[in-house]
């Protein structure tokens, strides 16, 4: 096994082991790799999308740095104020401050955009792999369930899922993940396949290796990492349908702060105090584009394949 390089493998990673050289370029490991990762990797949108989801974080986890007060303290006097300096985004209906709700709800939709993406992964990867791994009745059967999915509108699996398990921000996570899992498992299904058939395993096969740990050190490593990088693109997927429940009243209920619920909130005013639905609005195309150029610019890179 030692002599089998695994296919889609950096060149860098296929070095003779006396040179240490790579033999399709021959460059040390050391220069390719500094090749790879000096500075600049991501390019200037990938890095500035990376600097977008860092300043994501920090607000998800400590909001008092950015301002304001707290999101749920209602001001009846203060109703309907336009931008200022004392409240920079405004205030809603209520006297809420539209900055300080706009940043708590930074963590609710990054939370459920990664464990929506975690839970539509680990669905498809799991269908996938017995697509890809079982007979051809198992191959069938996960084929035309996920063709059936993808004939639906994601949105409207999401609130199929939705109808059975009630409203509120765990039922949209869970529905976002199972609308988005038929993705996933097609494209596990694909590259098991592929790995499968590859000269690595062949040799395996012949080496008289048992056929779990065939699976568990060659086809599932050749088929999961490909799948992390379009997890990162699938974010910022998971985190745009997210807001879209909470828009028609089946995600985050109120007056919890929540980017979809609060354009939701903001539709009456549009007229008299459009930066109710602006501001939120613009957090979700902002941080839902970061990601996914983050994840294009990570999955170019190499890191991840």
């Amino acid at each position: 096994m030692s002599g089998i390089a695994e296919p889609r493998l950096p060149a860098d990673a296929q070095r003779d082991p006396s040179t240490g050289r790579s033999p399709r370029s021959g460059r040390s490991p050391r220069s390719g790799r500094s090749e790879r990762f000096r500075g600049g990797t991501l390019g200037p949108a990938g890095t500035i999308a990376a600097a977008v989801v860092a300043l994501a974080v920090v607000a998800a986890v400590w909001p008092a740095l950015f301002g304001g007060g707290d999101p749920l303290a209602v001001h009846p006097a203060q109703a309907l104020q336009a931008p200022s300096w004392t409240h920079p985004f405004g205030t809603d209906e209520s006297g809420r401050d539209v900055l300080s709700r706009v940043v708590a709800g930074t963590r609710a939709s990054l939370v459920v955009g990664v464990v929506a993406t975690l839970v539509g992964g680990g669905i498809g990867i799991v269908l996938g792999v017995v697509a890809g791994l079982g007979g051809r009745f198992l191959d069938a059967v996960v084929g035309r369930v996920t063709e059936v999915a993808f004939a639906l509108p994601l949105l409207l699996v999401a609130l199929v899922v939705i109808a059975v398990t009630g409203p509120g921000p765990v039922p949209a996570m869970l529905a976002v993940g199972f609308a988005t899992a038929p993705g996933y498992a097609r494209i596990v299904r694909g590259l098991v396949r592929t790995a499968r058939r590859s000269q690595v395993v062949e040799t395996a096969v012949v080496m008289g290796r048992s056929p779990a740990r065939i699976v568990v050190r060659h086809v599932l490593p050749a088929a999961l990492w490909p799948v992390v990088a379009v997890g990162t693109l699938g974010v910022g997927q998971a985190i745009v349908w997210a807001s879209a429940l909470s828009y028609l009243g089946v995600g985050t209920p109120p007056p919890a702060p929540e980017w979809g619920a609060m354009l939701a909130d903001g539709r009456t005013y549009l007229q008299t105090a459009p930066w109710m639905s602006t501001f939120p609005g613009l957090a979700i195309v902002v941080l839902a584009t970061a990601v996914t150029v983050l994840g294009r610019a990570v999955r170019r890179t190499g890191v991840v394949r």
